[in-house]
């Protein structure tokens, strides 16, 4: 499977942790590490407030794939 987002990557380069976002967010830590993983992705909206708590534009959060 593809890696479709980054937010794994840009916990890493917060110094934050899944568990960190699962919290902030009030999500499951396994939901979280689904997303981490690309077993799963968050709603546009989740996305959104991701990117907020870790302070990066949404863009960051999405691999882009030049084709």
């Amino acid at each position: 499977m593809e890696d479709i987002n980054r937010i794994k990557l840009v916990l890493v380069e917060r110094k934050k942790t899944g568990k960190w976002l699962a919290e902030q967010l009030g999500k499951n830590p396994s939901t979280v590490s689904k997303w981490c993983s690309n077993v799963a992705q968050p709603d546009l909206a989740t996305l959104v407030k991701i990117a907020s708590l870790l302070n990066v534009n949404i863009q960051e959060l999405i691999n882009h794939t030049e084709k």
